[in-house]
């Protein structure tokens, strides 16, 4: 009798714990980057020349076809200098198209997207993250975004062209920019399980982050300075720029080490990261080097 019981009890126990392990294995969400191509994600702010040099650069050099949309700011219509193209031809890109609609159907429509029929590069400029989305997701634009990444080509973008690259859209209400989880919250997703803020501490944002992660703890949240940015291969990136951004992974990280240090609960944690760190979103650790 006793022995049935036993065996009743490790049966029990072993099955409870093996529930839990694949609850948690299902539960498991990981941060993941485009499989081929190359992020440019800043911070907003003046661009910095080491930024434009390395998304250039990234683009296959000064010939490249590179493709800039400037329709976060809000206009009806640009000029072929806006949205950094301007910028762009300074440091010496020479093959640089405008590329701007409000309607989604004309996003939709063969004639639009045929400049990134061969695009190596394609440019967000800032404005609101929200107007991209009504304007391209789920277009033939959209799609083409992913197949210049397919070609091993570079999206970038400043400001709202950071955030669009996530994949959950921060601060993407309509009605103002200090709504964290808005009306719109669904980005392009280059960036799998991350939400992307931008003006960090130039605007002292680096405590907003948690009014998303409060509701989405599985999310990776990422907060870039001014003038900083972060360049995405695979599931790693490196900070470049002037300044820093802040990772929200649940975890703390100093070059000194935590030990000594009087910290706040996993929930509210935060670090820095300064030029030349680089960071394994997947498995959501700094790279040591």
């Amino acid at each position: 009798m006793k022995s049935k019981i036993h065996s009743l009890f490790l049966c029990l126990f072993f099955g409870f714990t093996y529930t839990l392990y694949a609850q948690e294995a299902v539960e498991k969400v990981y941060t993941t980057g485009p499989q081929r191509g190359t992020l440019v994600v800043v911070g907003g702010g003046k661009l910095d020349h080491v930024i434009l040099q390395r998304f250039i650069e990234l683009a296959g050099g000064p010939a490249a076809a590179i493709v800039v949309i400037p329709t976060a700011g809000g206009k009806n219509k640009y000029d072929d200098n806006d949205g950094g193209a301007e910028q762009l031809r300074k440091y010496g890109a020479t093959n640089v198209t405008v590329l701007h609609t409000k309607d989604r159907s004309i996003a939709n429509s063969t004639e639009f997207v045929k400049p990134l029929l061969e695009a190596k590069a394609v440019w967000f400029s800032g404005g609101r993250q929200w107007r991209l989305v009504d304007a391209y997701k789920d277009t033939k634009t959209e799609k083409l975004l992913w197949e210049v990444l397919n070609r091993g080509g570079v999206i970038g973008g400043t400001s709202a062209g950071a955030t669009i690259q996530g994949s959950y859209l921060a601060r993407g209400d309509t009605k103002n920019n200090q709504i964290m989880m808005g009306d719109h919250e669904a980005g392009f997703s280059f960036i799998k399980n991350v939400a992307i803020d931008q003006h960090l501490l130039a605007r002292n944002r680096q405590f907003d982050m948690f009014n998303i992660l409060d509701k989405r703890p599985e999310l990776l949240g990422i907060g870039l300075d001014e003038s900083t940015a972060i360049i995405v291969t695979g599931d790693e990136f490196e900070v470049i720029g002037k300044s820093y951004i802040v990772v929200f992974d649940g975890s703390f990280w100093s070059r000194e080490g935590s030990k000594l240090k009087n910290l706040p609960t996993a929930n509210n944690l935060f670090y820095f990261l300064r030029p030349g760190d680089k960071y394994d979103m997947k498995e959501r650790k700094v790279v040591i080097k």
